[in-house]
């Protein structure tokens, strides 16, 4: 059964870093597009990045130059670099992997901006 296991998720200062990571298991990452979700308390669910199966990545406006996507696909990892983080990142973060249209999710970590 495919998994998707996210870790990396905390409480940081605003302008800290974190680096969120996604581990697949019994599955061919190579095989699926990737991408990053967020929900924040009350909002919907929003795509944050992605990443495509060649390694092109998209990025909502509001982390363009902030945030990073990238793959490890012999690892079965993706992972979500976070930097210059601000209050409004303050989030759920959930993995998910599509294989034309069948998509999975993982559980999601926690990540709180706050001083």
């Amino acid at each position: 059964q495919v998994q998707l296991v996210e870790s990396g998720g905390g409480l940081v200062q605003p302008g800290g870093s974190l680096r969120l990571s996604c581990a697949a298991s019994a599955m061919i990452l190579s095989f699926y597009e990737m991408g990053w979700y967020r929900q924040a308390p009350g909002k919907q669910r929003e795509l944050v990045a992605s990443i495509t199966r060649g390694g092109f990545t998209n990025y909502v406006d509001s982390v363009k130059g902030r945030f990073t996507i990238s793959r490890d696909n012999a690892k079965n990892m993706v992972y979500l670099q976070m930097n210059s983080l601000k209050p409004e990142d303050w989030a759920v973060y959930y993995c998910n992997a599509d294989r034309q249209g069948v998509g999975f999710w993982g559980q999601g970590t926690q990540v709180t901006v706050s001083s």
